[in-house]
């Protein structure tokens, strides 16, 4: 698997770097990004919807981004869409 990096957190100190891949071999978006507090992950599995039932599965998990990397998410979006 290659991944194409997009971009990292701009303001990321040592030791955190929220990050934005792309893997075109699946055409998913990869992400890096800070664990949650417990209270948030808590309130996310709490969520039932539909499609989506309570807990979070085993193999997934919550992960945050902050909003000043939305332009790296768009870019890493677009990259998936060209041919």
């Amino acid at each position: 698997m290659a991944l194409d990096f997009v971009g990292i957190d701009p303001n990321s100190s040592d030791g955190e770097s929220p990050t934005v891949w792309v893997d075109k071999e699946h055409k998913e978006l990869v992400f890096q990004g800070w664990k949650p507090s417990p209270e948030l992950e808590a309130e996310c599995a709490a969520l039932e919807l539909p499609g989506h039932g309570a807990g979070i599965p085993e193999g997934e998990a919550v992960v945050r981004i902050p909003a000043r990397m939305v332009h790296m998410i768009r870019e890493a979006c677009d990259a998936l869409e060209r041919p």
